[in-house]
């Protein structure tokens, strides 16, 4: 018996892949399909079934590609949600076979009410991996608010009561020895404060983890795990109607989008279809050339988590300047959390765009050294763009917090006719936050090159008392 666990940074996604005398399943596969293909077919195992332990809010899953491929079998738990491909819904308790193995289904509402964590007992009959999806994570349980946004009478307080008994009556009496297997970790908004291991024993978790604490009543566990909630991105909604409705094949989402695109055409379009044009170099180098109105959004980065934040409609009309070789990769990326409408990618790139003796912008930028200079002789605007619960951490004092997660509330925080200085804790956010501002007219901000980390290594700069968070949402 085979187990692996295929993680992916960008998402902080966990993907399984598990193997059984010749054959295999796969859990919560990513949308681009082929790398489960391939590495069964090098261990001569035939993909018999799609696990899904819910309908994913954050990502778009590869089910259905993966399905028709390979005619696997796509398994959810417990659901009444119509779908529009075939699924086998399972039943709690409800036991598949997988070579000499079996997989347990163990239905767990609270994330979702469809949510199902997957038992695996080995040839011998022994309960060895749980696969938690979104009910469990490392040091954290799954957010309780994402399912109100598509069954209306689901509150998030009905959800973490029943989260309450899903994890007291099936979880937590399994073996301490179980390994945990969770769908995420740190990075996902999918959780508060998960851990960045991203495998742990139960018994451990059962020691460490606040949400499993047997002394803790419902009431406390609803409190606490609402506690430091913020609203999810925009994006999430959508991307759980892709998984119910189904999609575009990956196939061709990547066909159309990898298509180069000389500058007059890439400019027609740009006019034409009122599209968003993602610049996905490094911010620094994007700062001192770009076509006018592109959003920086670094693929070297949490670039998915970012496009997702900052553009809210998953059809809009995308088109990309990119490295060279790299495209491929950006449009892939896209797909992942449903962006599927990328037309192509600026042939030649930024180069091409100059030779053609097109227009290009720069942003204004500063060193840390010269904006502590510029500091002591006057009362500059300090923008810190971070998230709240960052900010609330650790700031400059009397720095602005307007978190790049809510783009359209920070912008109420700037006033057009003055000049801000924008940082983050990189130089990554910031750089997003000012490419996407100016190109909706705001055109005096700086920013702050290496951000709070070049801030605090410069050792100039006057900060609040520093307190540890109490979420990272």
């Amino acid at each position: 018996m085979k187990v692996e666990q295929i993680y992916t940074g960008c998402l902080a996604q966990g993907a399984y892949y598990i193997e059984s005398n010749g054959e295999a399943a796969i859990i919560d596969p990513l949308r681009e399909v082929e790398p489960y293909i391939k590495l069964a077919k090098e261990r001569n195992a035939k993909i018999k079934y799609v696990f899904e332990t819910h309908f994913h809010a954050d990502f778009v899953s590869g089910h259905i590609d993966l399905a028709k491929k390979t005619g696997a079998d796509i398994v959810y738990g417990p659901t009444s949600m119509k779908t529009t491909y075939n699924i086998i819904v399972g039943k709690d308790g409800e036991e598949f076979k997988l070579g000499n193995s079996k997989i347990r289904l163990i239905h767990t509402p609270g994330h979702t009410m469809e949510s199902s964590c997957y038992l695996l007992i080995d040839e011998n009959g022994k309960e060895t991996s749980l696969f938690t999806g979104d009910t469990l994570f490392i040091g954290d349980v799954g957010r309780p608010d994402l399912a109100q946004k598509v069954i209306a009478e689901l509150t998030q307080e009905k959800l973490a009561g029943h989260l309450y008994n899903s994890l007291r009556t099936k979880i937590m009496p399994l073996p301490d020895d179980i390994i945990v297997y969770p769908g995420h970790g740190a990075g996902s908004a999918c959780g508060k404060m998960m851990s960045n291991e991203t495998t742990d024993t139960l018994g451990h978790q059962k020691k460490t983890n606040y949400a499993l604490r047997e002394d803790m009543s419902k009431e406390d566990f609803i409190d606490a795990i609402l506690t430091g909630l913020t609203p999810p991105p925009g994006y999430f909604p959508q991307n759980v109607m892709l998984n119910i409705q189904g999609y575009e094949s990956i196939d061709e989402v990547v066909k159309k989008g990898t298509k180069p695109l000389k500058v007059d055409e890439f400019e027609s379009l740009l006019k034409e279809e009122s599209a968003i044009v993602i610049d996905t170099r490094e911010a620094q180098v994007f700062a001192k050339e770009y076509i006018p109105d592109s959003y920086n959004i670094g693929i070297d980065g949490s670039f998915a988590n970012w496009v997702g934040t900052t553009i809210v409609d998953v059809k809009k009309p995308i088109l990309i300047v990119a490295e060279k070789g790299r495209e491929e990769e950006v449009v892939t990326r896209l797909a992942r959390i449903g962006f599927d409408n990328t037309l192509g990618y600026l042939k030649g790139g930024i180069n091409a765009w100059k030779k053609a003796g097109k227009k290009i912008e720069t942003i204004p930028t500063i060193e840390v050294k010269a904006l502590a200079h510029k500091m002591i002789d006057a009362d500059l605007n300090i923008l810190d763009v971070r998230r709240a619960s960052e900010y609330n951490s650790e700031h400059i004092e009397g720095a602005i917090n307007a978190p790049l997660d809510y783009l359209n509330d920070s912008m109420t925080k700037i006033n057009k006719n003055k000049t801000y200085y924008v940082h983050c804790r990189s130089g990554y956010r910031s750089m997003v936050f000012v490419s996407i501002l100016k190109s909706l007219g705001y055109t005096n901000l700086i920013d702050v090159k290496g951000g709070l980390k070049a801030i605090k290594e410069l050792g100039k700069f006057k900060l609040s008392d520093y307190h540890e968070p109490t979420t990272m949402l």
